[in-house]
């Protein structure tokens, strides 16, 4: 019934309804920030990334050709986007930034998350987030990285491992 009610959404979308659009994007936002976070670690660029990712999605909805792709479409869309700007800051920042640390919470942000995504190695970091925050399963993130699917396994397994490494050393403590 869920996903009638989505489909829905992305046909009227589609057809430049600005109410769906904007349900379809918040019903989204959760899982676009957190994936952004992980990959960018930096709230004001996060929020670059969103804009421009929305602004793209309205711009491009129509291209969607199977609405059942739009979670996947769209997740792309943001990856790409954080790729663009972590390009833009390694051309106008090439000394290395000290990372900010988590100070506020925000209504999207759980720090226990973020510090675990961040012990991990970056190649593990966003195959497990568009596993386990996006929902998304092995083939789609194969297809949406263009790596094969048995190496998004083995990200998915090392990474697993490496987060229960971290938490095994931290209750040794």
């Amino acid at each position: 019934m869920q996903a009638d009610v989505g489909s829905d959404l992305i046909k009227l979308a589609q057809q430049r309804n600005e109410d769906a659009f904007t349900e379809l994007m918040q019903a989204q936002m959760q899982a676009m920030y957190k994936t952004a976070r992980v990959i960018l670690k930096n709230d004001e660029d996060v929020a670059d990334a969103i804009s421009e990712t929305i602004l793209i999605c309205w711009e491009k909805m129509k291209q969607l050709k199977k609405p059942e792709f739009f979670k996947t479409w769209l997740i792309r869309i943001l990856i790409n986007e954080c790729n663009n700007i972590l390009r833009q800051r390694k051309r106008v920042h090439p000394v290395e930034e000290v990372e900010e640390t988590a100070g506020a919470i925000s209504e999207y942000e759980n720090v226990e998350w973020v510090e675990m995504m961040n012990g991990l190695d970056e190649k593990y970091r966003l195959v497990m987030i568009l596993y386990y925050v996006n929902g998304l399963n092995t083939t789609e993130i194969a297809s949406m990285l263009h790596i094969p699917v048995s190496t998004v396994r083995t990200r998915l397994s090392r990474g697993r491992n490496q987060i229960a490494l971290l938490y095994g050393a931290e209750k040794r403590k």
